[in-house]
């Protein structure tokens, strides 16, 4: 997504069909996806009971900008990440997955 957004249109279309990505801090990561990582949890016993989207609406923000100044501001901004990030479709667009698996017996 974030290379879409930014109009790279090369990396765009080169990061369908890899798992590994240069992020804007040049690092070099891997992007796991939703369903293998469901099909991990179960492999080890360890159900999916929830999932987050993170970073909704704040990853195309340039780094280094600073959080709102009015704590209001910041405190809507917060709320509407931690809103998409428990719905649908917002939290399928995330730039990071969080997973939450609990593991019984």
């Amino acid at each position: 997504m974030r290379a879409g957004r930014a109009g790279d249109w090369s990396a765009a279309v080169e990061s369908f069909g890899n798992e590994y990505f240069t992020n804007r801090s040049g690092g070099y990561c891997r992007g796991d996806r939703l369903e293998p990582l469901t099909r991990t949890f179960a492999e080890l016993s360890v159900p999916l009971r929830r999932w987050y989207g993170v970073r909704v609406f704040t990853d195309g923000v340039p780094e280094g900008t600073p959080a709102p100044g009015d704590p209001g501001e910041l405190a809507r901004l917060l709320e509407a990440e931690e809103r998409a990030g428990r719905a649908d479709p917002y939290r399928t667009v995330a730039a990071l997955l969080h997973l939450v698996g609990t593991r019984r017996g």
